[in-house]
């Protein structure tokens, strides 16, 4: 039997609602049928935290006397971008103070970027803001130096293009040397492994062909509330899959947005990616609802199902090749070792699984006690052979 979001949200509002998460639905569907399970379980919560470079903080801090359009900007120390409007700002993850010797001197330590001042600012800490102008008629000030706290900002909004990436692929270094990479530090020789997802956790894993995420849907966000805005940057539905549908190598991407004010450190952490860069960590939460034995049967995905391409660093990654060595399942990665080319490697995450379980954990809290209601998006994410844009959907209006 179909159910509706607004039926679901019903539920959540007189706390009759069922929920668990993406772990316990596993379980919970072995002991019973899908049909049962479907029946009785209302939304799944799913999770994840880890690196995601492309995040960033849009703020307003307020026009000052006299006024100034500002025309470069940085925030302790690190440039933002004003190219928008006279005090709007945005601050990327990546960015990285002009005095940061990089990789000059190798490999570099990126000790303080974007992604630590968006982890500051989210603390309540003051930042040091350093501003210059041109100059205009309505606009003469051409010179700001003072501090700046979220409690005291216009507006503080968290903005990532580019996160929760469906799937991802298992980093290893084939050549004789060390080699640094946003997958983190790689050993020569099939020394070690990275991987970066929360496998059975992750939230597009538990709904791999976006039945119920798109434009308007309501998530966790750096401990916060957040929605999706868009379908992220490089989202591409069309790959190879499993027979349940679980993309084979990254695929679905989710563009994010919330308010920075709401949010906590605990879920947004500064983060140093020797050899590589500066980053911000994120921590994100989607519930999916269960309108009916299909989406169900989606959750139910477990770790033995999932698995990741394991691709070289040192020469394919880097050379664009899509060549892989050899295909991983969730399962064997957490082990801590897997087998490339008949040698046993090293595995761990950049992820936290625990974070991600505690995050799903978490959402599924906030459900259950009334204090956060589903939203039915107004747009679906594209999916396969739907192109990447919203363009051929058809528009869903938001009850």
């Amino acid at each position: 039997m179909a159910k509706t979001i607004a039926e679901i949200n019903e539920k959540i509002k007189k706390g009759k609602a069922v929920v668990v998460t993406a772990e316990e639905i596993i379980d919970i569907a072995k002991e019973k049928d899908i049909k049962k399970a479907a029946q009785e379980v209302d939304v799944v919560t799913t999770g994840t935290f880890g690196p995601m470079c492309s995040s960033g903080v849009l703020i307003n801090i307020g026009h000052s006397k006299p006024r100034i359009k500002i025309e470069k900007v940085y925030l302790n120390g690190v440039p933002a971008c004003a190219d928008l409007a006279a005090v709007d700002i945005y601050l990327g993850a990546t960015a990285l103070p002009d005095d940061d010797p990089r990789n000059k001197i190798y490999p570099g330590r990126f000790n303080y970027g974007g992604g630590h001042v968006i982890e500051d600012l989210v603390a309540g800490k003051d930042i040091k803001l350093q501003a210059t102008a041109y100059g205009t008629d309505c606009y003469p000030r051409k010179k700001l130096e003072t501090w700046i706290n979220i409690r005291d900002l216009n507006e503080a909004i968290l903005f990532n293009p580019r996160n929760a990436t469906q799937n991802y692929e298992v980093a290893v270094n084939l050549s004789d040397k060390v080699i640094y990479t946003y997958m983190g530090m790689l050993k020569p020789n099939l020394g070690n492994a990275y991987y970066c997802s929360a496998g059975q956790l992750s939230p597009l894993l538990n709904d791999p062909y976006y039945k119920t995420i798109g434009i308007g849907t309501r998530i966790f966000l750096g401990g916060g509330v957040g929605y999706v805005v868009w379908n992220g940057t490089q989202h591409n539905p069309n790959v190879p899959r499993t027979e349940e549908g679980i993309p084979k190598v990254a695929s679905g991407t989710l563009a994010v947005m919330g308010d920075l004010k709401q949010m906590s450190p605990e879920w947004l952490r500064g983060t140093s990616i020797t050899g590589y860069g500066a980053d911000l960590t994120v921590g994100i939460g989607v519930p999916i609802p269960i309108l009916n034995e299909e989406i169900l049967r989606y959750t139910v995905v477990s770790d033995e199902e999932i698995y990741a391409p394991v691709v070289d660093y040192s020469k394919s990654y880097p050379s664009g090749s899509s060549e892989v060595l050899c295909e991983v399942s969730y399962a064997e990665l957490k082990t801590g070792m897997i087998t490339v080319r008949g040698k046993k490697v090293p595995a761990a995450g950049l992820s936290s699984y625990a974070k991600a379980r505690e995050i799903a954990q978490i959402l599924k809290e906030w459900i259950k006690r009334g204090k956060f209601l589903l939203t039915e998006p107004v747009f679906l994410l594209p999916s396969v052979d739907a192109g990447i844009t919203f363009k051929d959907l058809k528009e869903r209006p938001i009850e």
